[in-house]
């Protein structure tokens, strides 16, 4: 039991014979002989192996110990297709996100100039003797001013962007 829980251990934890008599102070070998069964060590090296591989010792002479995980690239690469799948799910939630944020611009640029459209600009016939009115249709003007020459700007922007992320589909 002892021999195969030593293995088990030290393989779970990635270390070779090498490097676990390294840490042990001891030569190879004779992590060789302990995981053979052909020697035993002694308590002192029991409680320093218990350390070094982090494990209890009622663990090391306890059960046998199941090797976890004998396919640890299989694993990885299952862990990382998830992976994979959620950031493509997220990518394409974020296209169709960006996709209806850009088909409800358009929508409101549309109804803006369907308003300034009914409107026909008849904040200029106003009476611009009164502060207030003034002040309220130099506003209405700069703001018809700048979206009429922005918008379609904005809009052919926003179709493209549409477009594209139509295409990425």
């Amino acid at each position: 039991m002892l021999n195969e829980n030593i293995k088990a251990i030290r393989k779970s934890k990635g270390l070779s014979q090498q490097e676990l008599a390294v840490k042990l102070n001891v030569v190879r070998q004779t992590v060789s002989k302990w995981e053979q069964g052909l020697s035993v060590p002694d308590a002192d090296m029991l409680i320093s192996i218990s350390e070094v591989l982090e494990t209890p010792v009622s663990t090391l002479l306890g059960k046998p110990v199941v090797e976890a995980e004998v396919d640890r690239i299989e694993a990885i690469s299952e862990k990382l297709e998830v992976i994979n799948l959620q950031l493509a799910q997220r990518k394409t939630t974020r296209r169709n996100l960006i996709r209806w944020l850009l088909i409800l611009l358009c929508a409101m640029i549309g109804m803006v100039f369907a308003v300034l459209g009914t409107l026909q600009s008849s904040y200029l016939s106003w009476d611009y003797s009164d502060p207030e009115t003034a002040v309220l249709g130099v506003a209405f003007h700069a703001f018809e001013w700048l979206f009429v020459r922005t918008a379609p700007l904005i809009l052919l922007a926003a179709i493209l962007g549409i477009l594209i992320t139509f295409k990425k589909n």
